[in-house]
């Protein structure tokens, strides 16, 4: 759960970076993505990749999509494309 928050926390700093320019968020992705991936890692004395993987990136993607909705106010609609997108590609 530590790795995903600070995944989280990165990915978020991303948007807010505004491509780099932003001194501080800059900063913050290359620190909150360094943390992210010491737990994820550390994660692994215990669990399986398969799981830890799993689990890190479904609930990271669902929380980053909530707070872009949310927070940054993007569209849902751009969201929905890619589920259906995904379903094509998955073949359903």
């Amino acid at each position: 759960m530590i790795a995903i928050f600070f995944e989280i926390a990165g990915t978020t700093c991303m948007k807010l970076s505004e491509e780099l320019t932003k001194l501080v968020p800059s900063i913050l992705i290359f620190v909150f993505y360094g943390l992210c991936l010491t737990f994820l890692t550390l994660s692994l004395r215990k669990l399986e990749v398969s799981i830890v993987y799993a689990v890190w990136s479904g609930l990271g993607t669902i929380v980053v999509t909530s707070i872009g909705i949310v927070w940054f106010r993007e569209s849902l609609y751009t969201y929905k494309s890619y589920v259906h997108l995904f379903k094509n590609y998955r073949g359903n």
